[in-house]
């Protein structure tokens, strides 16, 4: 939902413990990490919040973000990310996101890696049920 001053605020959540398959270097640094940082120096649009979280349960499809905001948005999970080569593309799907009142981006505008790339997409806290039969 829009507010007064402007879009809804919404998350850019990163798994900084992500492995990629691989395995953290000798300082202990890890992809998700250095995803988290990458994003961080670049700067996330206004009313974004970027957050580390410990662990998205999706290791198999290397980095991963989640994306949500507020109780009437859809929440989506990312994966298959690249530190160094997806910062401006989060950026964009980010404030793409922000700007759907229901974080429900039209499939056009979606950036080609959010189109192939979605783990899974989460309904709002406030959606009803669906409509089953005819």
């Amino acid at each position: 939902m829009d507010t007064e001053n402007g879009p809804a605020p919404v998350e850019l959540m990163v798994c900084v413990k992500c492995l990629r398959g691989g395995e953290a270097t000798e300082d202990g640094e890890r992809p998700g990490t250095r995803l988290y940082e990458d994003l961080r120096a670049a700067g996330m649009p206004e009313g974004v919040t970027l957050t580390p979280v410990e662990c998205l349960q999706n290791c198999d499809s290397g980095c991963s973000v989640a994306l949500r905001g507020g109780n009437e948005r859809w929440t989506y999970v990312y994966g298959n990310l690249l530190e160094g080569s997806h910062t401006d593309l989060l950026i964009e799907g980010t404030a793409l996101y922000r700007d759907a009142a229901d974080g429900l981006i039209p499939w056009r505008q979606r950036p080609e890696h959010f189109k192939r790339n979605c783990i899974a997409r989460i309904p709002p806290v406030e959606a009803g049920a669906p409509k089953l039969g005819g």
